[in-house]
């Protein structure tokens, strides 16, 4: 407990008496000064015990008085020492008024007590006080190292919330709360997320305080890595003490090992993840599965997904290498986030300009993905596909069928013509499913089919635009029914000898034959590819 006027004037040696400001007699004492000075305030930091004899002050002036003890008060004085038996034999009634006027503690110092008595026991206190605090601040880290060993990191916010007597939180990567302590504190975390991503995303500082919602939070920034990083809150309704701070800084150090240690953990498992996916490719899933072990194997016994990410548009050159850019990078990560989050495995290889992911079907991971490309944001803070001012494209994604491992190859083609689609189509996500199960329309509505389409059809078009028949509905008619003639005419409401001689028509400005299978296909897919650009 830091030294106060009340522990100086409880102090038996010192014999100090107390005669103004008797309520003010908790503030902690940093220092003992001695100063004659009419003005001693520019040469002061506050929070000092000042010791005088008055040997130059008029100390019977009541105006002096009063503005010598405001300017004392300002200036963070938290106490007055006057020497007796010196220039005065008692403390005169002016000082005593104006301090009392002031609230000002005022104590006596008796002849017998020199002032480096004084001084002496508040170094002492001090110096007692500054030990307690490191010795206190050693054991935190003794604490929290020996619960960072047997429980990791929630272990490390759980000591270090009871060492500052507050709350603590972990963000991960992505910004999102990832474990708080106690459990009451997922709330004012989550509330924190706007400030922790300032703090992650920038290079220039690595903590900052939150002041608001009854308290006071430290942010730190975790890692050294130059991307976001995870970051740790600390709250509590003070700030921190000596000891505190020691508890703080060990957590920092602790918790950046393992988010170093994890990062390194979580290189090596890509590495293994690229050698699965390699074998995978190459037509081997028992080497697969076997390499997998426990680290991928509950994702191969389980129906998975093929999904592959890139930019939808080129990425500016970059040297050889996986693929680093800011939007796959942050769909990694919170498909990596929702995957861990409860429990499930997922395998990410980075390729150059691509990102390769294996997902549980119906999962975490792929909810994770469909929310990513269709705008939402992930679970957890507002994200975007990469920082301000990118140029990078937002990621397309195609998704194969769910498979097993002795299908990844064909799943692997599935993918790659899911992601063509996407592309031609401009949309963020297209899976195979779709494609197979759907209408050629979403297909047929791309800017080539539809020029063809119009550049196959225009002269029919233009023959109708002159009022002389209707080739192009008697064409779709006719190909609707298979060429079966009288139904085709039923359907127009025409004779049938009627829609031969346009049929003959479309044939003539068209210049082939209607006869030829070729023919009939390119037109009927022309005819739906008008249709749903219409």
């Amino acid at each position: 407990m830091s030294l106060t006027l009340a522990s100086l004037v409880q102090h038996s040696a010192l014999r100090l008496t107390v005669r103004a400001g008797a309520d003010r007699l908790d503030a902690p004492v940093r220092w003992a000064h001695v100063s004659e000075l009419a003005d001693p305030v520019p040469y002061l930091e506050g929070g000092e015990l000042l010791l005088i004899t008055a040997l130059k002050l008029d100390a019977e002036d009541p105006d002096e008085m009063r503005r010598y003890v405001r300017r004392l008060a300002r200036a963070g004085v938290v106490g007055l020492g006057f020497a007796l038996g010196v220039h005065y034999d008692d403390i005169p009634e002016a000082l005593v008024d104006a301090a009392r006027t002031a609230r000002f503690p005022l104590l006596a110092v008796p002849r017998r007590t020199p002032f480096i008595a004084i001084s002496k026991a508040v170094s002492e206190a001090n110096a007692r006080e500054q030990y307690r605090a490191v010795t206190a601040g050693f054991a935190a880290q003794r604490e929290l190292t020996r619960r960072a060993l047997a429980d990791g990191p929630e272990g490390v916010l759980a000591s270090l919330a009871a060492q500052v007597d507050g709350w603590a939180a972990l963000y991960d990567a992505t910004g999102a709360p990832a474990a708080t302590a106690p459990a009451w504190a997922v709330r004012r975390a989550g509330r924190l997320s706007p400030e922790v991503e300032r703090l992650r995303q920038g290079t220039a500082t690595a903590s900052a305080v939150v002041e608001g919602a009854g308290d006071r939070v430290e942010l730190h920034a975790l890692g050294t890595g130059r991307g976001p990083r995870p970051a740790l809150a600390v709250g509590t309704a003070a700030p921190l003490g000596t000891a505190d701070r020691y508890a703080v800084h060990a957590a920092i150090a602790l918790l950046t090992l393992t988010t170093e240690r994890s990062r390194a953990l979580h290189a090596a498992e890509q590495r293994i993840g690229a050698a699965v996916w390699r074998m995978l490719l190459a037509g081997e899933p028992e080497h697969a599965r076997a390499v997998a072990g426990d680290l991928y194997g509950a994702l191969l016994d389980a129906p998975f997904r093929i999904v592959l990410v890139e930019p939808d548009t080129p990425p500016e050159p970059a040297p050889p290498g996986p693929a680093a850019s800011a939007g796959l990078s942050t769909l990694s990560e919170d498909v990596e986030t929702a995957a861990a989050r409860v429990g499930e495995t997922v395998l990410v290889v980075p390729e150059e300009h691509r990102l390769v992911l294996l997902v549980v079907d119906g999962g975490a991971a792929a909810a994770a993905c469909v929310a990513r490309a269709d705008g939402s944001p992930p679970d957890g803070p507002g994200e975007e596909d990469g920082p301000t001012g990118s140029t990078e494209g937002r990621p397309v994604a195609g998704v194969s069928a769910p498979t097993g491992p002795a299908g990844a190859v064909e799943a692997h083609r599935q993918a790659e013509r899911a992601l063509a689609v996407a592309r031609r189509l401009g949309r963020e996500r297209v899976a195979f499913d779709e494609m197979t199960t759907g209408t050629l329309a979403a297909l047929l509505s791309d800017d080539a089919v539809r020029a063809f389409a119009e550049g196959l059809l225009r002269g029919l078009r233009a023959h109708d635009a002159t009022g002389r028949g209707d080739l192009v509905a008697s064409l779709h008619a006719w190909l609707s029914r298979h060429g079966q003639w009288d139904a085709a005419a039923a359907d127009l409401g025409v004779h049938r000898h009627t829609l031969r001689y346009r049929m003959r028509r479309v044939e003539e400005i068209l210049g082939r034959s209607l006869d030829d299978p070729d023919v009939r296909a390119e037109l009927w897919l022309a005819l739906k590819a008008t249709e749903a650009s219409d």
